[in-house]
């Protein structure tokens, strides 16, 4: 199974491009985008981690979409804050909004997602083996940026723990790790940045700055194919293909995009999406014109 979603719901850009504006009374964003994607990744869990609380609320407001998954990325702590060992404590802090989901059957993955300057290293294989051993109940996917990763013998480690791969698309500078479609675990995964390249190092960018690109049809197939390829190793159960570049909704009609091409027909998204990129989705996908009258009813 492929699927195929957004990283996150929670922009204040998306109103009126995403989602309607005014937001009809009950609006949940959450529950919207679950009936158009089969996953969506948790992006606030990287900065906090989430509460079981918060978690359980996630799952039960997605309880009409059985094939849904949530994938979440871990929190920083254990992936950009390396000065210092983690301590137990934050290990039961991070699991807490992650266990609930694992145990709903709706946690594709944990994504440990870790920035350029995490080098190929004995320190760094020895804080990433200690993270696994921490998560390692978890279905864990690793995502490296820099080139020195890209060996045969890092990614045969990957396959013995069981651990997945993020085979990613972002702007290719020197030591970035290229274009791939390995599969390590029974989690094939996929992630598209964009490829803002006069943002993506540019000192105090914002993150919406630095993810504001739209992929044309042509910039995704090369990524559909490598899906399908990853999907068709044995060992793979599921593949998830997320779209993280997310500056007004971009990733959203991307997705589509995406979905679309995988399905080999067209889909169904939200209308007011079609206002800002109706020429380049109509191909791929119709407006959602059922929810149209509740909307203008509110």
């Amino acid at each position: 199974m492929i699927r195929v979603g957004p990283a996150g719901w929670s922009y204040d850009d998306w109103a009126g491009i995403v989602y309607p504006k005014p937001k009809p009374k009950g609006f949940d964003p959450l529950t919207f985008l679950a009936g158009y994607f089969g996953t969506i990744e948790v992006n606030t869990t990287f900065y906090r981690p989430a509460t079981a609380d918060v978690a359980e609320r996630w799952a039960e407001r997605v309880r009409d979409y059985p094939d849904f998954r949530f994938t979440a990325k871990l929190w920083r702590r254990f992936t950009h804050q390396r000065k210092e060992a983690w301590t137990r404590a934050e290990v039961r802090e991070a699991r807490a909004g992650l266990d609930p989901l694992a145990k709903a059957g709706r946690l594709g993955a944990v994504l440990l997602q870790f920035p350029w300057s995490f080098r190929n290293s004995d320190e760094s294989r020895a804080w990433l083996d200690d993270l696994i051993n921490s998560f390692g109940h978890l279905p864990l996917v690793v995502e490296v940026r820099h080139s020195s990763w890209n060996t045969p013998e890092f990614l045969d480690h990957l396959r013995e723990r069981g651990v997945g791969l993020a085979n990613i698309d972002q702007p290719l500078f020197r030591d970035s790790i290229q274009p791939s479609a390995h599969a390590t675990s029974s989690v094939g995964y996929v992630r598209v940045h964009g490829r803002n390249y006069k943002d993506w190092w540019r000192e105090n960018a914002n993150p919406h700055e630095r993810y504001d690109y739209l992929y044309s049809a042509a910039e995704l197939r090369p990524w559909i194919k490598r899906a399908k390829e990853i999907a068709r190793t044995p060992e793979t159960e599921e593949v998830y293909v997320v779209t993280n570049n997310h500056y007004r909704g971009k990733a959203v009609a991307n997705a589509l995009m995406i979905e679309s091409m995988v399905r080999k027909k067209k889909v169904v998204g939200p209308a007011d999406l079609f206002s800002e990129y109706g020429d380049l989705l109509r191909p791929f996908a119709r407006p959602d014109r059922a929810k149209e009258p509740a909307r203008r009813a509110s």
